[in-house]
């Protein structure tokens, strides 16, 4: 295979700007797929990803596409036009896949950069192109959505200009809906993208047979049979069924059990070559000894002629999960099929982190990190449908950094495990760094927003004629939770999101914990500022005593703060009438029955245990209060 006439790149873009639509065009152009067997959002293989209308993972897909003879291939030109091999990954548009999106930037070439003519540039646009910049992508601007009437080309135009300094007839204009412009940009993919080239040179080398190997992997998944499939690019060097291969990082060795590529299914091949985009069998069962990032080279090879040893390429660095919650089964007797359960989702999802813990009345679990609060609801879904476990969740909560006045500093990562209150001298939570993207005339409303989030504006800047770009500082307690649907909100939908974390902060923060019938409940506990705990106390017990059935005894709710009650309601018991076969006669008859049924009703309430179904725990994360 002649490298020239290959061509890795991606498809970056905010969310619903066209990227799946794009591929979709893709793939019809160069009849990847028939036509009977295509479908919308076709490179979208998971069920949940058409439920909701978004990519959640990374797909790539090899496509094969002739260009028309008299082409322009570029500053690498060929005498005769040849069929060109095109590697594409579509990328997630979702702030919280962003590491998806990372991974992906690593094994290509080029991006393509799309944005829809009817909303401009968004945060997430900025997002991405910052990404692929810091990765040295070649970048190809393109206005998606040309066909609809409320399109505004010549604006989203001038946007483009601004922002990537170039000329506008370097913008590409189509419709990924009609087609219409699809397949200049195919072409232009073919003349501005570099081939790919090996990372490193080997001085005096005459074959390709003679540079090691090494591939990265940039995702993986799991397969009953195959044990795990590592999806690679290879950068240098070529490998084949039946070899031998060496994971880095991990120190797994093991022997590969088919390669291939993506179409978008797995289609096996003798052999993967330098630049190209695929997979392996690796036949291991054990997901923790493929990593993401990982180099894979041939076993103990090394290069023979330089007497080197072959290097790892440079990996990802490690995501940072920005949300933490407790997962426990329903029944205890499921915890070991839990924990193999997220290990096998980990390959297909590396951002996800889990740790075993134990929470008192709920068992053993797993602590769990997440990149967003849209990641945690995925991985729930995901480990319903793709593994049949049903969870509990804990109150989602951040990673505070606590100084205890014996001088230890420590991290916690859940309300309920922090230290009492008379043992903290202070606590520090972290901040993000919020940019919004908003027509002008809601400026008002993001300033208020800001301010109910414990915000701090710090700059405004004009983008465009009637669009602003505000930045700010908030609390990331105060952005995973609804942050996102409160901006749709009171923007009407027009104004777009990103932002990043920060540094610590020193906050005045108390822990609010919720009691049923007088015992702690640590999945509802919370931090939360000092001067909002009332307002949210009253909130979270008038909330619960909406979800918890009734009994035959009451239930009291309270929320405790530094060791005093400063909320409470109470959940009514059912009452039977114990009199009411009684007609007539003496009314002591009826005052004994009376106090019997109280007596049995205290003793209930004594002894009894209120059950808290997996529902009311997801009902409550979902309607957190803000004060």
């Amino acid at each position: 295979m002649n490298a020239d006439f290959l061509r890795n790149f991606c498809i970056l873009a905010h969310i619903d700007h066209g990227k799946s639509t794009l591929a979709d065009r893709f793939l019809e152009i160069t009849e990847t797929v028939e036509k009977r067997k295509m479908k919308e959002q076709f490179l979208d293989q998971m069920d949940l990803e058409r439920e909701r209308g978004i990519t959640i993972k990374m797909q790539p897909v090899r496509m094969i596409y002739r260009p028309h003879r008299g082409t322009d291939m570029g500053p690498h030109p060929s005498a005769q036009v040849e069929d060109v091999i095109l590697n594409l990954i579509d990328t997630p548009g979702h702030v919280d896949f962003s590491y998806e999106v990372s991974r992906a930037l690593a094994a290509v070439e080029g991006a393509i950069l799309l944005v829809d003519a009817t909303q401009g540039v968004q945060a997430q646009t900025l997002a991405n192109l910052h990404f692929a910049q810091k990765e040295g992508l070649v970048i190809i601007p393109v206005i998606n959505k040309i066909d609809l009437l409320s399109a505004d080309v010549k604006k989203t135009e001038e946007e483009l200009v601004g922002l990537l300094r170039v000329l506008p007839g370097e913008i590409f204009k189509i419709s990924a809906k009609t087609g219409d412009g699809v397949e200049g940009l195919l072409a232009a993919v073919i003349k501005k993208l570099p081939p790919p080239q090996a990372k490193f040179e080997y001085l005096n080398t005459e074959t390709a047979e003679e540079i090691p190997l090494r591939a990265l992997i940039f995702d993986s998944s799991y397969d009953s049979f195959q044990g795990v499939i590592a999806h690679v690019r290879v950068f240098e060097g070529h490998l084949s069924s039946g070899e031998s291969i060496f994971f880095m990082a991990s120190g797994a060795r093991g022997e590969v059990q088919e390669v291939g590529f993506f179409a978008p299914n797995r289609i096996s091949q003798k052999e993967i070559r330098q630049g190209e985009i695929g997979y392996i069998a690796t036949g291991l069962k054990e997901p923790e000894k493929v990593r993401v990032g990982d180099t894979i080279t041939k076993f103990k090879i090394q290069s023979s002629r330089f007497k080197i040893a072959v290097a790892p390429l440079p990996g990802y660095k490690e995501p940072m999960p920005v949300v933490f919650a407790s997962l426990f089964p329903e029944n205890q007797d499921d915890y070991e099929s839990l924990r193999e359960s997220l290990k096998k989702l980990k390959l297909n999802d590396a951002a996800v982190m889990f740790e075993p813990e134990e929470a008192g009345v709920l068992g053993r679990g797993m602590r769990t990190g997440f990149l967003g609060m849209l990641h945690m609801e995925i991985t729930a879904e995901r480990l319903r449908r793709e593994y049949g476990q049903n969870v509990i969740f804990s109150n989602p909560s951040v990673k505070f950094k606590i100084k205890k006045k014996s001088g230890e500093e420590v991290f916690v990562y859940s309300a309920g495990r922090l230290p009492p209150a008379h043992e903290i001298e202070s606590m520090e939570e972290p901040m993000t760094m919020v940019e919004v993207l908003t027509p002008a005339k809601f400026l008002g409303s993001i300033n208020t927003l800001a301010s109910v989030r414990d915000g701090r504006i710090l700059e405004t800047t004009n983008i465009g004629s009637d669009r602003m770009l505000v930045k700010f500082s908030a609390p990331l307690r105060e952005i995973i939770v609804d942050f996102y649907d409160n901006l749709k909100s009171s923007t009407h939908g027009f104004a777009s999101a990103a932002y990043e974390l920060a540094d610590y902060q020193k906050s005045d923060l108390v822990k609010i914990d919720i009691l049923v019938n007088g015992e702690k409940i640590p999945a509802f506990a919370e931090v939360t500022p000092r001067h909002k705990i009332n307002f949210i106390a009253r909130e979270r017990v008038a909330k619960l005593k909406t979800l918890l059935p009734q009994e035959l005894f009451a239930i009291a709710i309270q929320a405790e703060v530094e060791g005093r009650i400063i909320a409470r309601e109470t959940v009514s018991a059912f009452r039977k009438d114990v009199t009411g076969y009684l007609y007539g006669g003496d009314r002591t008859r009826k005052m004994k029955l009376w106090k019997k049924q109280a007596r049995g009703k205290k003793k209930l309430r004594e002894r009894g245990r209120v059950d808290i179904a997996p529902e009311i725990f997801l009902k409550m994360i979902k309607s957190t209060p803000r004060g």
